[in-house]
């Protein structure tokens, strides 16, 4: 441990988090970050990536939020970063028991976070706000589907399915009502949205406001979601045989580009939900309009890759609310292709004996 070094600690540490990625990023920076990962498996990547590692409960558990601040206490933590969308809600939910401690916690507002977390409230806000959004039908019961007479359309949970988890294309009434009837089967309320555009003109737009709602910095990653790691789902039209529809999976790759009215128009919608902290913006970009199908109010799985391309957005947050530095908004952004691609590790015997020391000391706190 050095003098000057930052204790941070990430929620949700796992391989397939958001967590590791932002670990990736601070790894990055000139800063010197110790960083104490937590997850509820003790066969995460990420636990062995970090510093120090605990296993904690389940972010749904009720002894989740004594136990990470237990830990905070333990190892003097200056930072706590959420890595997954139930670490959030979990923290977000208590954010006042660590502020009470002088934890800066690198997340939006409640009140954004409440919004973009069930996408049929998003877009209720939105469609308020005059901002472009396909067409958009929240489904609760099966006669909510007979007014829907655009094809063809995106189905989605409207709370929850992270990384793209049930989420299906429908190009007909018949595959519709299919889609749509499993969904509601299992107690997930359905999401339908008109499809818009191509895979060629699909974005992940990162971006950055201060406590204040100012922009800090913005980027846009022009997706290619062709590729098997990027693809969820891809079917040919029925109406267009030469046409692809696809959805991703979630794990971006592409190209960072500058596109000055995308940037422009994915700050106004970080703006008209009172961003206040870290805000993913999915979108589609069509004759220069942004026609967005979700948002994310958190650090994302992209972080790293913006990092890569020269904004690291938890490292800019940290530097400037616990360095104190002053951040300005003109981030030098360099251009260029983003790959990804899968990562093997071997964990030997002796360093899972390790792991398992630090496991039994987090469940002793």
């Amino acid at each position: 441990m050095t003098k000057n070094e930052i204790r941070v600690l990430i929620a949700g540490v796992g391989g397939g988090s958001f967590g590791l990625e932002n670990m990736k990023a601070l790894r990055l920076s000139n800063v010197p970050y110790y960083i104490i990962g937590v997850d509820m498996s003790d066969k995460s990547l990420g636990i062995f990536k970090c510093d120090k590692s605990y296993v904690v409960p389940s972010a749904s558990d009720s002894k989740y939020t004594d136990s990470i601040l237990d830990i905070c206490e333990h190892e003097r933590i200056q930072v706590v970063i959420p890595g997954s969308e139930p670490d959030l809600k979990a923290i977000s939910e208590n954010r006042e028991r660590f502020e009470e401690k002088c934890i800066f916690l690198p997340i939006n507002s409640r009140e954004t976070i409440t919004i973009c977390l069930d996408k049929k409230q998003t877009f209720d806000y939105l469609a308020k706000k005059n901002i472009i959004i396909p067409k958009t039908i929240a489904i609760d019961s099966e006669k909510d589907l007979d007014g829907i007479d655009f094809f063809p359309v995106i189905i989605k949970p409207y709370i929850g399915g992270g990384g793209s988890n049930n989420t299906f294309i429908a190009q007909d009434k018949d595959e519709l009502f299919l889609f749509c009837k499993h969904l509601l089967k299992y107690g997930i309320k359905p999401l339908v949205q008109q499809y818009v555009g191509s895979h060629n003109n699909e974005y992940t737009v990162g971006v950055l406001s201060d406590k204040d709602g100012n922009i800090i910095s913005s980027i846009a990653l022009k997706r290619n979601i062709l590729s098997a790691l990027s693809n969820r789902l891809k079917v040919r039209s029925i109406s267009d045989k030469n046409e692809i529809l696809t959805i991703s999976s979630g794990i971006s790759q592409g190209e960072i580009v500058f596109e000055p009215k995308l940037l422009e128009q994915c700050e106004q919608i970080a703006q008209s939900v009172n961003s206040k902290g870290p805000l993913n913006i999915q979108c589609r970009f069509v004759d220069n309009k942004v026609y967005l199908f979700e948002i994310n109010p958190r650090l994302s799985g992209t972080t790293y890759i913006r990092a890569l391309a020269g904004n690291n957005e938890p490292d800019l947050l940290i530097r400037k609310y616990v360095l104190g530095e002053d951040i300005q908004k003109h981030i030098q952004i360099k251009e260029g292709l983003i790959l990804r691609g899968l990562e093997e590790t071997f964990i030997g015997k002796n360093k899972l004996k390790n792991q398992l020391v630090n496991k039994d000391l987090g469940a002793s706190l």
